[in-house]
């Protein structure tokens, strides 16, 4: 084994020949591992983090599972309300990986202004809706204070905003149309803009108001412990059907669960399509550099012929001398593994703190910056799975050398 290594060493640095052919070659094939792993690395942070930033919006306007009354319509709108006493409201605690539950309620409406209207509906919250997940998307203002006396505060999209001619500190009427009458008188209110956001998601942007929720219960004559619905998040997404068909199993048979996954099912197939392109990519670049490897080592083993002839002449096995360029292999896929990591999680690193690289069509992706998205754990597997396919890869051109025989090798020129 001490010998097997010592000849390695030689091999890699060279000193067996004053000319090496191969030198040109196997830098070639380090460059070939290192852009395989960057564009591998490239692709699985900006794959996961655009899944993960579009499933983010989502669930900010519909929580990751919803509660609702069966009697409902399929709308976006709250028509018969439910009950917020239950015993999984305001903590679900028979049903581990939840991380908050939060009581909504949804109407139509139309706001006025003197030169336009447009139709809204207009969401409402009260002092247990978790704002946290819309503080990135404050372009002005500040969010709404609904944990008081009922007020007149509102938050309003920028997309919503600029097709009304609005901004902070406007304040706007509305007309809510009577569900149990609607060519009766509509009700009316009066909002002030608070705060302007931008989720990106023109879908969610172009129709959602958020209000408080008081307002949505005295236009729909509900009492104060009536609501439209329950929105639950999840600690971990991955659980999403799993902890639907749990809470399903706790709530009562006059309530009905729904996730996003199938609220929205086509923008879940769409990103769903982003795993088959990361797994084409880095199939791909796998392929890609072990074929530069092999090419190396085949060169390496031709340039060495010689030698071969030699330790065999010497009573060297096989197995051995092949173990030998495949060690000499293994350490030219790790230096072009480092770089490859080295520069990759640089450039992710780069885009994740400064959003460099935008995407030329925002609204195609909901998102105007390209996200980045990557763990330890898969840069580890990632790694792993790379050297061990390219060695792999190399056990059939090693095995050339078992066809080598002591007296052509040495004579070999």
């Amino acid at each position: 084994m001490n010998l097997e290594f010592f000849i390695a060493k030689r091999l890699i640095k060279g000193k067996e020949h004053k000319i090496s052919i191969s030198a040109p070659i196997i830098k070639i094939a380090i460059v070939a591992i290192a852009l395989g792993i960057i564009m591998m690395l490239i692709a699985i942070a900006t794959g996961v983090g655009l899944k993960h930033k579009i499933r983010e919006k989502v669930a900010a306007f519909n929580g990751h599972i919803q509660i609702y009354n069966y009697d409902n319509n399929v709308s976006d709108v709250s028509v018969v309300p439910v009950s917020v006493n239950q015993e999984f409201y305001p903590e679900f605690a028979s049903v581990d990986g939840i991380s908050h539950i939060q009581a909504v309620a949804s109407k139509a409406g139309i706001i006025r202004t003197e030169d336009t209207f447009e139709g809204i509906i207009a969401k409402g919250v009260g002092k247990d809706y978790n704002w946290e997940v819309f503080s990135e998307y404050i372009e002005e203002g500040r969010l709404p204070d609904f944990k008081g006396e009922l007020n007149t505060e509102v938050l309003m999209s920028s997309l919503m905003a600029r097709r009304l001619q609005l901004k902070v500190g406007d304040e706007f009427f509305t007309f809510f149309l009577k569900d149990e009458d609607p060519s009766q008188t509509p009700n009316q209110r009066k909002f002030k803009i608070v705060g302007i956001y931008n989720s990106g998601f023109e879908e969610f942007d172009a129709k959602y108001v958020f209000t408080d929720i008081r307002h949505i219960q005295r236009v729909n004559k509900w009492r104060e412990d009536q609501v439209g619905n329950f929105e639950i998040f999840l600690l971990n997404f991955e659980d999403i059907d799993t902890k639907t068909k749990e809470i399903y199993g706790k709530t009562l048979s006059d309530l009905d669960t729904q996730n996003i996954k199938n609220k929205y099912y086509k923008i879940f197939e769409w990103i769903g399509l982003f795993d088959f392109n990361i797994a084409l990519i880095i199939g791909i670049m796998i392929i890609v550099g072990g074929i530069n490897m092999i090419t190396a080592l085949l060169v390496l083993i031709l340039e060495r012929t010689q030698m071969i002839g030699i330790l065999k002449a010497l009573g060297s096995a096989n197995w051995s001398i092949r173990k030998v360029f495949l060690y000499n292999a293994t350490y030219l896929i790790t230096i072009g593994l480092l770089w490859g990591n080295l520069i990759g999680l640089g450039i992710i690193w780069f885009q994740g703190r400064y959003r460099i690289f935008k995407f030329p069509n925002p609204k195609e992706y909901y998102i105007d910056y390209i996200p980045v998205h990557i763990d330890f754990p898969t840069v580890l597997i990632l790694n792993l799975g790379v050297l061990i396919l390219c060695l792999l890869m190399l056990l059939i051109p090693s095995y050339i050398i078992t066809k080598i025989t002591p007296v052509k090798a040495i004579k070999f020129e």
